[in-house]
Formats: structure tokens, sequence, C-alpha cells
């Protein structure tokens, strides 16, 4: 159990040093994710950082939306023991303000995508509700918390050639940070879990919608459910700016109408509806803009060269191009979907933001009856 510079403050939460945590689980993680969008359809940026301890590898990538092409670069390294060294290649991530403020970087490389950005909160980072699934045979399939935020960023961008001076005016984001157990690195031997896909046991239904207005504030959708529409997680909340107080109001219960392209699970559409903070009806209506998919190289779509926590060795930097221009080249990137959206609410706000939507498996409430199942 080596010391690191992390020992030296006191946050210790078990007997270990911080270069142990407190489950031998080899899925336990600790992940950074931001957005970035310029209010429009001209882009969308997903960066992010994520340290693996029990495999011994952290890992960062950035994929942005622009024209027809997804644009990667992604860096892996061994952890070594000093988990406050927030830098993959040429990653880094940089706490300014607890909570508020934080820079990150990509240095410049060959493959033309780098960044030096800072995100500013506009409103408190609110804590979301804990997530937990077991199989039923008993293993945790997932054990996570996290927290949110939205704002405004400041800096520089260079991608596919060109320039952008990022001003918080227009560039605008969400950032979450994330940490407990959920599948990475390498895939195990699927053993019992088998009988449970034969059966249509796993499916899952996700989507995360922070929701930024013009004046700042937030509105913040989250839900979980099982394959028959059984909802085992879900937040509601109007999350006042700073300026404004920073006052955190829980709203109704989000009930989610989606509309899908079809032969995909991707969205064309969505509409949803919901009590405000004074039990007032609510609806939202939802236009996707831009798309990043991150089964094209980020990580989180376990792919046979690239995922989350799978060891590269000492170090490893790369970068690659996803062609999308087509409805085919599209269709194979599912299925989680990264849907920079615009968002018009029923009391005349506008907003723009993330539409996260993710449908695993079966999940019989929009149709999908069996694993394979698309929109028809």
């Amino acid at each position: 159990m080596p010391i690191s510079p992390m020992d030296e403050f006191l946050a210790h939460q078990t007997c270990e040093t911080f270069d142990h945590v407190f489950t031998s689980d080899r899925n336990f993680y600790d992940r950074y994710y931001f957005n970035m969008h310029p209010s429009s359809d001209e882009l969308f940026l997903i960066t992010g950082m994520g340290q693996y301890p029990n495999l011994g590898t952290t890992d960062a990538f950035v994929s942005v939306s622009h024209g027809d092409t997804i644009y990667v670069v992604r860096a892996s390294r061994e952890l070594g023991i000093d988990r406050m060294q927030s830098t993959v290649g040429p990653f880094g991530f940089e706490v300014l303000e607890g909570l508020k403020k934080v820079r990150i970087y990509c240095e410049p490389n060959e493959w033309g995508l780098a960044f030096d950005l800072t995100f500013d909160g506009t409103v408190p980072a609110i804590e979301e509700p804990r997530t937990f699934q077991r199989y039923p045979h008993g293993r945790v399939h997932m054990d996570t918390s996290r927290y949110s935020q939205v704002g405004g960023w400041s800096g520089q961008l260079e991608v596919a050639g060109q320039s952008y001076t990022v001003t918080p005016d227009k560039w605008k984001g969400a950032r979450d940070h994330s940490w407990g157990v959920r599948a990475i690195g390498e895939p195990e031997p699927p053993g019992i879990r088998v009988k449970g896909a034969s059966s249509g046991f796993g499916g899952f239904f996700h989507t995360w919608l922070p929701i930024q207005i013009e004046d700042g504030s937030l509105y913040k959708l989250f839900a979980e459910e099982d394959q028959d529409g059984n909802r085992n997680v879900e937040e509601s909340a109007h999350v006042k700016s700073f300026a404004d107080g920073g006052e955190i109001r829980n709203m109704g219960s989000p009930r989610f109408h989606f509309d899908y392209i079809s032969g995909t699970r991707e969205l064309k559409g969505a509409r949803v509806e919901l009590e405000d903070a004074d039990g007032q009806p609510l609806e939202i209506q939802c236009t996707p803009l831009r798309t990043v998919y991150l089964a094209a190289g980020s990580g989180y779509i376990p792919n046979p060269d690239w995922s989350h926590g799978m060891y590269q060795g000492e170090l490893k930097v790369e970068g690659k191009t996803f062609d999308v221009s087509t409805p085919e080249a599209r269709a194979a990137l599912g299925p989680l979907y990264e849907t920079l959206s615009r968002y018009e609410l029923s009391t005349g706000e506008v907003g723009y933001g993330l539409l996260e939507n993710l449908v695993v498996g079966t999940y019989r409430p929009h149709g999908f009856n069996d694993p394979g199942a698309v929109a028809p």
C-alpha cells in the first residue's frame, strides 16, 4: 500500500491508502464527463477521463461531431499509485474551484484536434440518485454515484482544420463526475448471464436530459427503467442559476414519448410531460440537432481494440475518424446516443443541451420486444 500525494489530505474513507479503493471489484471506476456546443447544430464535443484502480489503468478521449465526421483522439496509460495525476498523454484535467470551475485540455497533436477550455458552472452541482442494479444470480452489476452541472465554456478549440474562440455567452454544456461499479475493461466470460439474456432479462432504458435555459438555469430529467418499464431511479428538478440564488426545486415524474428513426433505436424526436415545481403541467418538445455516437471510438461502448479500462500498455495515444454521412454508417454506431437538442418548453422558455438515450436489450414499452428489435 504505497502512499501518494492524495494521502496528505484528511479525507481517508477506509484504512487503506488512497491507491486502494473500498472494493476489489474489477469494475470499480471514477470518471469525468463533459460536453460542449455553440447553441447551434454546428458541432458537438464530448470528452472524458477515467481511472480504474483495480485494473491499473487510466484513459481519456475527445469525440467531436463536425460535418459528416466524428473526430476522435484517445489515450491510455498505466495508472500507477498517484491518483491525483489527472493527465493521460495530451489530455489533462484541473480543478480551479471545487464544484464550480474546471480546466480541461488536449495538447496539439498530429490529428489536429486540440483544445484548452475552462468550464464555469452557472448552477450548483446537483447530486443524482444512486443507481443500483443486481443480476438475478446475485452479483452487483451497477452501483454508482454521480453529480452533474451545467455552465458556460471559454477558451480555444481546433477541429477539422478550423479554429474556434470559445466564449460563455454562446458556448454551453454539461459535465458530470461519476464513480462506483459499472462494467469496464476487457470482456469477462458471460457465465450464467447467457441464461438471463436468452430469457429476455437485461432490458435497460436510460435517459438523461440536462436542459440549460437562456437565463443559465437548469431543467434536469433523469430516468432508468427495466425491460417492462418499471422505473428503478429518476430525478426531476429545476435548478436556478447562481445569480438567482441556486435553489433546487423538485418537479413531478417525467413521462417520455420517444420517436425513433426507422431501423434503429436513435431518436428522431421526443416529447416530455411532467408537472413543474408548482404542480402545474409542463411539456417539453425536443428537437435533435447533432449526435455524437459514443460507439465511435470513445470507449463507452466496448470494441475489440478499445474500451474504458482496457489495458493498452504503458502509454498509447491515437486518433480516429468515423464517417457518419449515411444512415447505414450511423445505424452501426448505437446503442448509446449523445444527442444535442433544442428544447422548447410550454412556459415559452427555450434551451439547449444533451438528450442521452440508451435502450439495451428488450424494452417492451417502446415496442422492442426482443433484444434485437429496432423501430419499424
